[in-house]
């Protein structure tokens, strides 16, 4: 069985950098500079990431038979901005912990 952490350790930081430029260019663009379709756009953009990573969220805790504590660890940093990339280091672990169990 192929092993579902890699793909979401790289869509968890893609969702990350996408929220950063939602909080960090584009919600300015549209108060500071009256510029709202910055925001429609990153932000469907963002959704749409999310979504995805969710999938990929449920589909490891699935596959890698996953605690649900461990989940929720992940998802929650997904909502905090930088978090992501501090658990990180973590998800690496995860990826090696799954290839051990299968091997």
């Amino acid at each position: 069985m192929k092993n579902p952490i890699p793909f979401l350790r790289k869509i968890a930081l893609i969702e990350a950098v996408s929220y950063l430029v939602l909080l960090g260019i584009a919600m300015p663009l549209k108060y500071l500079a009256d510029m709202p379709l910055a925001v429609r756009i990153v932000g469907s953009v963002h959704g749409l990431l999310f979504v995805i990573f969710c999938v990929a969220l449920a589909q490891t805790m699935w596959v890698a038979r996953w605690p649900m504590g461990r989940g929720a660890l992940v998802f929650v940093a997904s909502l905090i901005p930088v978090a992501t990339f501090v658990i990180d280091s973590k998800m690496k672990g995860y990826i090696e912990e799954f290839q051990q169990t299968r091997s």
